[in-house]
């Protein structure tokens, strides 16, 4: 496998970043990049991690100059993959700045990564609650259904001039398809992250709303958060990626779109097969909107939504 890592690859951009990735010859990796200065998303970090997790350190490269791998060292991807450092670094305090990679296997991993995450939103506990609760559902997510032996690779940080965090979630799982087509039928990965991301459906039942331990809503609210707030965020698995857009609509307290296909977004297939799920999420911290209503919105959303599915099937003809 082999990865080039841009100078600048973020959300909105991270398109042609995605399809220049060669994900043949999976026992080894080769990662190059820039040589002069990188600044790119935490998602295209915890991709590079994942796929070195995936072959072991002794079959990964990284060919870098040193300015680039200054950055990639600080956010602990040479730590993370067991490979050896080239140069020293003054290591900062990374609190309310970034979170560096970390490996989420269990509970008290991601109880950590949440913990670590909080300095970063720069708001009051109440205000942080939503995006607290929605990332802790998508980590969970991971570790409950990908069946990754290396869990998730997160990442995050803190951008002071844009007022953004931005976070990054990838794992080298099973995949959206696999875990979807266990209770829903799917003939693509696009139309599987198309079912992932609508509310109440879950690859765990094909019971509307889902179960008390799956209820189906992790992704929905981290899509419905990236649009109240109108910020990017992108879902990527198998050969398809799903990529919501800025809106300039401003969310207030309508109904958000159930199916993410009827939002501003870009979807594709064709991509390189990621063997896994890759989430990336931008979220803006001075919008106009009170981050104590965003829950109040999405619940709304979610509970109608699942509510008018089940009278759609009530409704339909019955033939004897």
């Amino acid at each position: 496998m082999r990865v080039f890592i841009p100078n600048s690859a973020f959300l909105g951009n991270i398109d042609p970043f995605i399809r220049s990735i060669d994900l043949s010859d999976p026992d080894h990796l080769m990662v190059t990049g820039n040589r002069r200065w990188l600044s790119v998303h935490p998602v295209i970090i915890t991709m590079v991690a994942s796929l070195g997790l995936s072959v072991g350190p002794s079959n990964v490269t990284i060919d870098l100059e040193a300015r680039s791998r200054h950055y990639l060292e600080r956010m602990g991807l040479f730590d993370l993959l067991g490979a050896q450092r080239q140069s020293s670094i003054i290591e900062h305090e990374p609190a309310g700045r970034f979170i560096p990679l970390a490996q989420v296997k269990g509970s008290s991993e991601l109880t950590r990564f949440i913990t670590e995450m909080i300095p970063l939103l720069h708001l009051e506990p109440d205000n942080a609650l939503p995006i607290k609760y929605s990332i802790s559902e998508l980590v969970r997510n991971v570790l409950e259904h990908s069946e990754s032996d290396a869990g998730a690779i997160v990442a995050a940080q803190f951008y002071k001039k844009s007022n953004i965090i931005r976070i990054g979630i990838s794992d080298t799982g099973v995949g959206i398809r696999h875990t979807i087509g266990r209770s829903h039928l799917t003939e693509s990965d696009l139309a599987a992250i198309r079912l992932s991301l609508m509310p109440g459906i879950t690859g765990a039942t094909r019971r509307e709303g889902g179960t008390e331990q799956n209820a189906g809503a992790g992704l929905f609210f981290i899509k419905s958060m990236a649009a109240i707030k109108r910020d990017f965020f992108m879902v990527y698995s198998g050969d398809a990626m799903f990529k919501l857009l800025r809106s300039s609509k401003i969310i207030a307290k309508r109904k958000l779109n159930s199916d993410p296909f009827r939002d501003r977004h870009s979807a594709g297939d064709g991509y390189p097969c990621w063997r896994g799920t890759v989430v990336g999420i931008d979220i803006s911290l001075s919008e106009p909107h009170e981050f104590s209503d965003l829950l109040g919105i999405i619940n709304r959303t979610y509970v109608n939504t699942i509510r008018e599915r089940k009278k759609s099937k009530h409704r339909r003809p019955r033939f004897i």
